[in-house]
């Protein structure tokens, strides 16, 4: 009976001794740098008018569509929510014989590129183009350019 009664104290003794012991020999973690700044998950989109500065490159047809890339760079001072741009295809006489609409998904922060293509079905009465832009809440304002600034 007085084992039972010695023993307990003596195991809670040797346990917390050499755990202690264990512990002490663990090196401290070495420093990390610390991870860059992650883009906020929601900023407030661009209500109005937006402006953006448009590349675009000559058209070509590939298959059986008519591919037009842009590149497109926000000169807005907040994010553009749901671009979206309409390319239409004209013949001689001004009637239209083709189009294709592109809609960008993800916001689009001030200062940040994109390109993009749109993919018109081939028509060869296709002549010459128009793209229109607007986004989810007003209209937007393209600047063609050569390069961005």
């Amino acid at each position: 009976m007085k084992r039972l009664a010695f023993t307990s104290p003596l195991s809670l003794l040797l346990c917390t001794v050499f755990a202690t012991g264990a512990f002490a020999q663990a090196k401290a973690a070495a420093p990390t740098t610390p991870a860059p700044a992650a883009r906020a998950k929601f900023a407030v989109p661009l209500k109005g008018e937006a402006t953006i500065e448009v590349i675009q490159s000559p058209s070509k047809f590939v298959g059986n569509e008519i591919v037009t890339t842009y590149k497109i760079k926000n000169t807005s001072p907040a994010p553009i929510a749901m671009l979206k741009i309409d390319e239409y295809w004209y013949d001689k006489g001004r009637n239209m014989v083709s189009s294709d609409t592109y809609r960008h998904k993800q916001p689009l922060y001030p200062g940040e590129i994109i390109e993009i293509s749109t993919h018109s079905p081939k028509s060869t009465a296709a002549v010459v183009s128009q793209a229109t832009f607007s986004h989810a809440n007003g209209k937007v304002s393209p600047k063609r350019v050569k390069q961005f600034q």
